[in-house]
């Protein structure tokens, strides 16, 4: 069954703009009037607000933004052309990180992470899986852009000898481990998913171990490499397009970022994704 994205807007214009944008990405698009956002709100709803419609003004729009937010449903906003909304512009990035457009430049980014994170089996497929710096860990990157370390033994066949090599299975859903001694393991990208968020169930290969990517951790990785590539923030913010403020509260521990911006921060720094989101 093919996504659903929520167009809210009470402009044709605007959702035949959008159409074209998401044509060939097998999503399916509904149009919600703002006025009537309140009542059809609710789980697993995707959302793009259309900020020109007649309807919002500064406060109307921030309380629209707010409430999907506070029911921790997946948002994205419009901005129309000619600052009508430049004073409150960094507190849509915090709300909606990554996800704010500003011109047409912005559009097919935007079309493709919201396709990408309207695909509720995401979490359950590995994007990348591979051995951590660290001794006797895992790291694994999951499509919904969340990453796990995961301690060895992973299970209870796991005699902890070298990975001799990963491989994803054709839907990204399981890895094969083999290991130096000849063993063979398989891991669930589900449940690492379930161990991550802290409800693995019981026989889920042993991945009691697995531990999100803690963000304070993380903002302190991200600063000290930015330092040792002689980058200010000012400078990270120029080789992203991610506004400086919203750096500085990566590295302050105060968010977690997406897999999708970590990837920008860390390839404007000049370093790999997996060195950010591992300690020396």
């Amino acid at each position: 069954m093919s996504p659903t994205i929520s167009l809210v807007t009470d402009r044709p214009t605007f959702e035949s703009a959008w159409r074209d944008a998401f044509a060939s990405s097998g999503v399916s698009l509904r149009v919600i009037h703002p006025n009537a956002l309140s009542a059809e709100i609710g789980p697993g709803l995707v959302l793009l607000l259309d900020a020109a419609s007649s309807t919002y003004d500064e406060d109307e729009l921030l309380t629209a933004v707010g409430l999907t937010r506070a029911l921790g449903v997946l948002c994205a906003v419009e901005l129309p052309e000619g600052g009508a909304f430049s004073g409150v512009e960094d507190l849509f990035e915090d709300l909606c990180p990554g996800l704010v457009v500003r011109s047409l430049a912005d559009v097919p980014r935007v079309a493709a992470t919201l396709a990408r994170r309207a695909d509720r089996s995401r979490a359950a497929r590995f994007e990348y899986l591979t051995v951590s710096p660290r001794p006797n860990e895992l790291l694994a990157l999951l499509g919904d852009g969340s990453a796990a370390l995961l301690s060895r033994p992973i299970n209870e066949d796991d005699d902890n000898s070298e990975v001799a090599g990963i491989t994803l299975e054709g839907d990204a859903q399981t890895a094969t481990l083999r290991l130096g001694s000849g063993k063979q393991l398989m891991i669930r990208a589900a449940a690492v998913a379930s161990a991550s968020a802290g409800s693995a169930p019981t026989g889920s290969n042993g991945l009691d171990g697995a531990s999100t990517v803690d963000g304070a951790r993380l903002g302190a990785r991200l600063r000290e490499l930015r330092l040792q590539a002689g980058l200010t923030q000012a400078e990270l913010a120029r080789r992203t397009g991610i506004h400086r403020p919203n750096i500085a509260r990566v590295e302050a521990g105060r968010h977690t970022p997406s897999l999708e911006t970590l990837a920008r921060l860390a390839s404007a720094i000049g370093v790999p994704t997996t060195l950010v989101l591992t300690q020396k």
